[in-house]
C-alpha cells in the first residue's frame, strides 16, 4: 500500500452518501494524501470526494421503476467500469446499492482491484441467495447490524461488524422539548406528529397522499394537532407541497422543514415514517412510530414472494418481534393509518418503547467510522 492510495466508491442513494462521508471523514485523517472519486453524493463531496456521475442518477426505488431507468443506469456502469479498469484504484468501496455495486465489484475483482461492500444487503430479510453472489464479489463485507456476521462467516466470507454511524451520533436520549425548542415550536401544540414520507420522489408519488389525508382526519379529532415534515431536498418538498393542494389540506397545521428530519422526530409524540432508514432514527430517539410502505403493485408482489421476515422495518427486525405497527401496501390506508398512530400517543406508550429500543442502540453504537476505516486499511495493506 503506498501513502497516497487512490480509492475508488460509488452510493447509490441519500443514506450511502450519508455512511460513505463518515468513513472518508476517518480515512481521511489516516490517508490525507490519498485519492477518492467514482459516485457520490453532497455529504461525500464535503470530504474531498471526486464524483463523475451525480448521486440521483442511481436513486430508484423498486423494480418496477428500476426497468424504467434501467438503459441510463446500465450505461453509466458500463462507463463507470471502463473509467475503473483504466484507472485501477487500489481499492474500490461498493456502498449500498447492491442492485448496481455488486456485479460492478465482480467485473473489478476479477481483474485484480480488491473489493469491499459496505453494507450487507438484507440477505436475513430476503434473496438469501445473493450471499453466493457476495462471495464472488467482495474481498470483504462491512456489516452494519449485528445479525449479519454470522451468515457471512459460516459462507466463508470475510466480513467486520461495525456498527451503525446513526447510533453514534443519536444520543441514548433525545430531550423532547429541547428539540421542540430549537425548532421554535409554540407549546400549545398537542400532540406533535412528524410525517416522514421519504427521501425519494418516487416515495412521495406513492405516499405523499396517503399522508396528508391522514393529516386531515387527524386533524378532525385533535385540531391542537401540529405536522412536521422535514425534507432532503427541493424536489421531494415540492412533490409533497403539490399534494397538499390537491387534497385541499393547506388549512391544516403544517412546518415544512429542509433537513432536521431527527430533531423533527425527537420533538415529535409520533412519528409517520415510510420504511427505511427513517425508521432506525425513529428508534434511536426511541419515540412511538407507525411504519408504512407502498410501491408499485409487481414490484410488492414479488418481494413479498422471496421474503424471509414478517417485518418490513428495522425496529421490528432488530428487535425479533413487532414492537411498532406496520401497514403496507393496500392495508396502508389514511384510516388505518391514523388509528395506529392514535394508538402510538397512549400514555407509558413511549417508555414502553424506551425501554425496548434503548439496549438496540447500544448494540449499534460501535464507533463506525473508526472501525469501518481500520477493517478497509486491513484490506488495501493486502493489494
Amino acid at each position: 500500500m503506498t501513502d497516497a492510495p487512490r480509492i475508488a466508491m460509488v452510493a447509490g442513494e441519500t443514506s450511502g452518501d450519508l455512511l460513505a462521508s463518515r468513513l472518508l471523514a476517518a480515512l481521511k485523517e489516516i490517508l490525507p494524501a490519498a485519492r477518492y472519486f467514482g459516485i457520490g453524493g453532497a455529504k461525500m463531496a464535503a470530504e474531498g470526494f471526486e464524483s463523475w456521475w451525480p448521486l440521483e442518477k442511481l436513486t430508484v426505488m423498486g423494480y418496477v421503476e428500476v426497468l424504467k431507468r434501467y438503459p441510463e443506469i446500465s450505461s453509466i456502469r458500463r462507463s463507470l467500469r471502463a473509467r475503473l479498469l483504466s484507472e485501477k484504484p487500489d481499492l474500490f468501496i461498493g456502498v449500498d446499492a447492491p442492485d448496481f455495486n455488486l456485479d460492478l465489484e465482480a467485473k473489478l475483482r476479477v481483474k485484480g482491484i480488491r473489493t469491499i461492500h459496505f453494507v450487507s444487503p438484507s440477505i436475513w430479510a430476503w434473496r438469501g441467495e445473493r450471499i453466493k453472489k457476495i462471495a464472488k464479489a467482495a474481498d470483504h463485507v462491512l456489516a452494519l447490524f449485528p445479525m449479519e456476521p454470522p451468515l457471512y462467516e459460516k459462507a466463508g466470507v470475510p466480513v467486520s461488524y461495525v456498527g451503525h454511524p446513526l447510533a453514534d451520533e443519536i444520543p441514548l436520549v433525545t430531550d423532547a422539548k429541547e428539540a421542540r425548542r430549537e425548532l421554535r415550536l409554540s407549546e400549545h401544540y398537542a400532540p406533535i406528529f412528524a410525517f416522514l414520507p421519504g427521501s425519494r420522489q418516487s416515495e412521495l408519488l406513492q405516499l405523499g397522499g396517503i399522508f396528508v389525508e391522514t393529516a386531515k382526519q387527524i386533524y378532525a379529532v385533535l385540531p391542537e394537532v401540529l405536522f412536521l415534515v422535514p425534507f432532503a431536498t427541493r424536489q421531494t418538498r415540492l412533490a409533497f407541497e403539490a399534494e397538499i393542494r390537491r387534497h385541499d389540506a393547506g388549512h391544516l397545521p403544517w412546518r415544512l422543514l429542509f433537513g432536521h428530519a431527527v430533531t423533527a422526530q425527537g420533538a415529535a409524540d409520533a412519528v409517520l415514517v415510510a420504511s427505511g432508514t427513517a425508521t432506525l432514527e425513529t428508534m434511536l430517539v426511541k419515540r412511538p412510530m407507525v411504519i408504512v410502505y407502498k410501491v408499485a403493485p409487481l414490484t410488492y408482489r414479488f418481494m413479498k414472494r422471496r421474503a424471509y421476515l414478517p417485518y418490513v422495518g428495522l425496529p421490528n427486525i432488530l428487535a425479533g418481534r413487532e414492537v411498532v405497527p406496520e401497514l403496507l401496501q393496500d392495508a396502508a390506508t389514511p384510516t388505518a393509518i391514523t388509528e395506529a398512530l392514535l394508538a402510538e400517543i397512549a400514555p407509558g406508550r413511549a417508555q414502553q418503547l424506551q425501554e425496548i429500543f434503548t439496549p438496540i442502540h447500544l448494540a449499534l453504537r460501535q464507533n463506525m467510522a473508526a472501525k469501518a476505516a481500520e477493517a478497509t486499511l486491513k484490506v488495501l495493506r493486502q493489494a
